[in-house]
């Protein structure tokens, strides 16, 4: 640990909901789930309205309904959620050129790099916390410090819903020991179980417990790491770069498909926008994969590492089409998705000239999971705007209509109205409005 409370951990609250919430006004204070539309959605995330009837991200989208039928279940809008992202990352690389992004809505930062004065480090909080909401147009964000990344993210989650903790030096035991054994992260629920099974409820009653019974029940590596960790030793450092493990994309479909040709098609298109995001990044993938979930919720994943790397949208559908072709699809395909990953700087030798790059042999893996999310064409919630009533946002769709409820991020709630799906006026809105 540090002998400051130096490392400070910022996780947005209620993120992809809060957005929603921020651009609709009829949406502000309301339950709101992202997620969980159709049959086999799964719950994104849940506002905090939502979380009050027990709604939980990954859950299945019909129990999230069951238990909060009211809620307005929307489809994602990553490029909003990116864009409210970018803007908060940058205001943390003001403060520190040591920013360590762990996904869109949380970032450790380490502030010994800052210019912040060490006696006012509760101030200077705040007056981050009240900057981020001004420049995202309303957003909130709970923010820990602490002398590690395990103490910092504690103190962030025992400040949420939009507070903050600051956890100085000496004061880490006694701020960790009442805590459940589930709040250590990498504790999940199989893990839980077994302390909990062998008398291990808090953090303070690992710390009753010797390393050896704690190795013994969980693994050396697991069990070492929590026998730390119950004593809040974690000399984890903030890495200012963290470089993209994998680009992907994936859609879950309202019915199964088996039609190959069908499938092929949605790879074709699903390898553009993978490598439209690869070539934004500026880098080159020397391995794509496909995902494929099947009827039985059982999930395929073939990979294949290529003879080069490539950024072409042609040579990554060439590869996710080839190892489709080695996935039995008859009994239904409920998710496709492609990926790449292990990546390079350049583009490698040149070996992307013929219609299929030279690759080696495929690697397999089979589980059972659950889907994601992601808005397509007339989905609730999408950005639509009309030559007459202007911008607004699709309330719900069928049938050959749209509902649109015409409202901005600026506005008070706005009409509803309803048109043709192919009603000229009526476009998608991929546009976003400036934020302050």
């Amino acid at each position: 640990m540090r002998s400051a409370a130096t490392i400070l951990h910022l996780d947005l609250d209620a993120f992809f909901a809060a957005v929603e919430q921020r651009d609709k006004p009829s949406l502000r204070g309301k339950a709101v789930v992202v997620g969980g539309a159709g049959p086999r959605g799964v719950v994104a995330t849940a506002s905090y309205e939502a979380r009050v009837f027990g709604v939980r991200s990954a859950m299945p989208g019909t129990e999230a309904r069951r238990r909060c039928p009211n809620a307005a279940f929307l489809g994602g809008r990553f490029e909003a959620y990116r864009q409210s992202s970018d803007v908060v990352m940058a205001l943390l690389g003001e403060v520190s050129p040591a920013v360590e992004p762990l996904s869109l809505d949380e970032a450790f930062v380490d502030l010994a790099l800052s210019n912040w004065d060490p006696d006012k480090v509760v101030e200077h909080v705040e007056e981050l916390r009240r900057e981020l909401t001004r420049r995202t147009g309303g957003l909130t964000a709970s923010v820990g410090v602490g002398t590690s990344k395990f103490v910092a993210k504690v103190a962030s989650e025992a400040a949420k819903p939009n507070g903050s903790r600051i956890v100085f030096p000496g004061e880490e035991l006694d701020f960790i020991a009442a805590l459940p054994v589930r709040a250590i992260p990498g504790v999940g629920p199989v893990t839980e179980t077994r302390l909990v099974a062998i008398g291990m409820h808090t953090v303070a009653d690992l710390r009753k417990a010797s390393r050896e019974e704690l190795v013994r029940e969980l693994g050396r590596a697991s069990g070492e790491g929590l026998a730390q960790l119950a004593f809040a030793q974690d000399d984890r450092i903030v890495k200012a770069e963290r470089e993209a493990k994998s680009i992907s994309t994936e859609d879950t479909f309202p019915v199964d498909l088996v039609d190959v040709a069908a499938l092929e098609s949605i790879l074709r298109r699903d390898a553009a926008q993978v490598a439209r995001r690869v070539r934004d990044a500026g880098l080159f993938a020397r391995t794509v994969g496909i995902k494929v979930r099947l009827a039985d919720f059982t999930t395929v994943t073939k990979v294949r590492s290529l003879g080069g790397a490539t950024d072409r949208e042609e040579s990554i559908a060439a590869v996710a089409i080839e190892l489709l072709s080695e996935v039995d699809v008859r009994s239904g395909v409920r998710l496709l998705g492609v990926s790449t990953s292990n990546f390079a700087q350049s583009a490698q030798e040149r070996l992307f000239d013929e219609d299929v790059p030279a690759s080696s042999r495929t690697l397999t893996t089979s589980d059972v999971d659950v889907s994601g999310v992601r808005g397509k064409g007339w989905f609730p919630g999408a950005d639509v705007s009309h030559e007459e009533w202007g911008r607004g946002w699709v309330w719900g769709a069928g049938l050959g209509r749209v509902t649109v409820r015409f409202e901005t991020r600026k506005t008070g709630p706005g009409p509803v109205r309803t048109f043709a799906e192919d009603d000229p006026a009526l476009h998608v809105q991929p546009e976003l409005p400036a934020l302050p």
